[in-house]
């Protein structure tokens, strides 16, 4: 399986691995301008050259050593479940994406048709979200219409490839504390271009994608959409220290345990 959705700098300075909806444009573009003293022009997920992905055949024996040696330092980045099903609904469900298209073809008018999803015009966002909610519970539980999307299947799957087939994290932040992590991160890697977070743009590729949000995120979510969020991301609040309680508090409620991650994401 090896070692999909991960990144490595060019210089080999450090490892991420990504996680869909948690900061990675801005991510990928830090690790870039470490390298390069400049940021991609363009989508950070577009570059072809300059970062070192899985993706790419070339890279791949290089990831792979450098993650089953633990010779660089490996980090990742996770999101409240809340907030990140919720961003997936308005950039991939409500947006037109950057190649003017809806996302995946057919999905949206499939989602209408099956699910009763509005996004056209001024439409009930609540209750089209609440609708995508089911259709995303579908999908990560039951692996029905479609097996789960990499926007709103689990954090803790895509954390877990990397532990699973021999890579271990020095360090996972959260994104709602981003230049906190990012700064960890940063004092521990010997990069060639140092980074100040306090003046970099953040690359939310995905932020003009759909409408704007109209409400609180609390609204979205009723004692059902609540229920069906835990039975999706239960692994994620317990692993990650989100309270599944509260959808309006998207802080985290502790630290992170790394060896309770590693151990309970091994196999």
């Amino acid at each position: 399986m090896g070692f999909p959705g991960t990144w490595m700098t060019e210089s080999e300075s450090v490892v991420y691995r990504v996680v869909p909806k948690c900061a990675c444009s801005t991510i990928g573009q830090i690790m870039y301008f470490s390298d390069h003293g400049e940021f991609f022009d363009g989508d950070i997920h577009d570059a072809t050259s300059g970062l070192h992905k899985w993706a790419q055949e070339g890279s791949r024996p290089l990831i792979e050593r450098n993650v089953q040696s633990h010779e660089t330092f490996s980090f990742t980045c996770v999101r409240n479940p809340y907030t990140r099903i919720l961003s997936s609904f308005f950039d991939k469900i409500c947006g037109i994406q950057r190649n003017g298209n809806r996302y995946r073809g057919n999905l949206v008018p499939q989602l209408i048709q099956q699910y009763g999803i509005e996004v056209e015009g001024d439409f009930d966002q609540i209750a089209s979200f609440r609708r995508f909610l089911l259709f995303a519970r579908d999908t990560v539980r039951f692996r029905k219409p479609m097996d789960p999307d990499i926007h709103w299947s689990p954090v803790s799957s895509h954390v877990s490839t990397f532990i699973a087939n021999g890579g271990r994290y020095d360090a996972i932040f959260f994104t709602e504390d981003f230049n906190a992590g990012m700064q960890t991160v940063l004092d521990r890697i010997d990069a060639k271009n140092s980074v100040d977070l306090g003046t970099i743009p953040r690359f939310n590729e995905s932020a003009d994608h759909g409408p704007k949000r109209a409400h609180p995120v609390e609204d979205y979510f009723d004692d059902l959409a609540r229920h069906l969020v835990y039975e999706m991301y239960h692994r994620d609040f317990a692993l990650f220290g989100y309270d599944p309680d509260d959808p309006s508090n998207k802080k985290p409620t502790r630290e992170i345990d790394l060896d309770e991650v590693h151990i309970k994401l091994r196999d």
